[in-house]
């Protein structure tokens, strides 16, 4: 049995890794081209495009696209598009590069990369870019600080990719959950998946979570869990407790001929409705029919208002985009309805809910204390007590 899967957004799956032979031979001519030492946000798009997950983008974008994302979240060719996937450098290797050649793009480890053609180095219009994007100037907003802090140069151009995962990091990478979109797609036809709802997330999965893909996955084939663990902000818990989070409650609760566990090694740029907006077209990119957005999504502080990232798909002409959003209330356990309600659902008052801050659930953590079962499977509590108590250890 195969399934019919979604198309890739553009219409065309983008690939450029090269194969063994000749990234060998790039490899050589790289090491005598000017280098441009990637940021680790930059490392992850660099990936993104290499695995096709940022189609129809093959490269770092150009000025006309730059401009077009920033004012009306299209490329110039009016695809929809949201964000500029930028390669930012400073002065000084600016000053090293000129428009018609070539430049090795090295990860912060030191590891080639990749070789960029170098079509256009343009001025970094932060001014265009930051109030766009995230809708405010503060810099106090992380993903507004990250932009501010970079060079004001950007080089656009296609990339030939030599590696995405350097072997000194392999471990770190979650090598068997990295599938890139083609592989996703494959694993799903296999499977007779032709609808596929994805769940994005940079956190561990609460029973709110577990009800929200589950509510999903009774319209779906199949549900792809797909974490986010590209760069990440100061606080936010690490990638390699949240995945120990994730196979746990996926063992425990849900159905194995029906969920899958890849990762997303994409940077989060907090950038609230318009990043949720990219991670739909990621996600339609890995084959993906249906994507949950739902409260406050890739949002940080309070920039952005609770549903703004469901509201921005509204506005959005149906032609535009394949992947279908699904949007969702916030939920909580319900003591009078004895389960996992939202406002859709449940008549009862706030008194009624178990809600927990992330601040509260921290404390409960540090101390060896579970959160209530309604709120968290003990399981993934236990897994993070375990990181939160050593946490607690390490800084006293």
């Amino acid at each position: 049995m195969s399934g019919h899967v979604i198309p890739p957004h553009g219409g065309k799956l983008v690939n450029r890794i090269l194969e063994p032979a000749a990234a060998a031979s790039l490899a050589k001519e790289a090491a005598s081209l000017p280098v441009v030492n990637l940021s680790a946000k930059q490392a992850c798009d660099l990936e993104m495009i290499a695995i096709g997950a940022f189609s129809p983008l093959t490269g770092f974008v150009g000025k006309a696209d730059f401009e077009s994302i920033c004012t009306s979240m299209r490329l110039a060719d009016g695809t929809l598009w949201p964000l500029p996937i930028t390669l930012a450098v400073d002065d000084e290797t600016r000053s090293g590069l000129s428009e018609g050649s070539r430049a090795a793009l090295v990860h912060p480890d030191g590891t080639l990369l990749a070789v960029i053609d170098v079509h256009e180095i343009y001025p970094h219009d932060k001014t265009l870019e930051v109030p766009n994007v995230f809708r405010t100037e503060d810099p106090a907003h992380p993903g507004a600080k990250a932009v501010l802090d970079e060079g004001d140069w950007l080089v656009g151009g296609p990339v030939e990719v030599i590696t995405v995962t350097p072997e000194r990091d392999l471990a770190e990478q979650f090598p068997e959950r990295r599938l890139p979109p083609a592989r996703t797609r494959a694993a799903f036809e296999q499977r007779g998946w032709s609808s596929v709802v994805a769940f994005q997330t940079r956190n561990p999965i609460h029973r709110a979570h577990e009800y929200l893909t589950k509510c999903a996955l009774e319209i779906c084939d199949g549900l792809l869990i797909h974490p986010l663990v590209g760069e990440t902000k100061p606080g936010d818990i690490p990638a390699d407790v949240r995945m120990a989070c994730y196979t746990t409650i996926i063992d425990k609760y849900y159905v194995a001929d029906r969920t899958m566990l890849t990762v997303m090694p994409a940077a989060m740029r907090y950038a609230g409705p318009r990043e949720a907006v990219l991670h739909a077209i990621v996600r339609q990119n890995y084959g993906c029919s249906h994507f949950i957005v739902g409260r406050d999504h890739a949002g940080v502080g309070d920039y952005y208002g609770t549903y703004d990232a469901q509201l921005i798909f509204d506005d959005i002409p149906a032609d535009a985009l394949a992947i279908t959003p699904l949007k969702f209330e916030h939920a909580a356990w319900c003591n009078a309805c004895e389960g996992m309600t939202s406002a859709k659902t449940c008549p009862h008052g706030g008194d009624e809910k178990i809600f927990l801050s992330g601040t509260k659930v921290r404390e409960l953590l540090g101390r060896g204390e579970r959160p209530p079962m309604e709120f968290s499977r003990p399981e993934v509590a236990d897994v993070l007590i375990e990181w939160a108590t050593n946490e607690v250890a390490a800084s006293s």
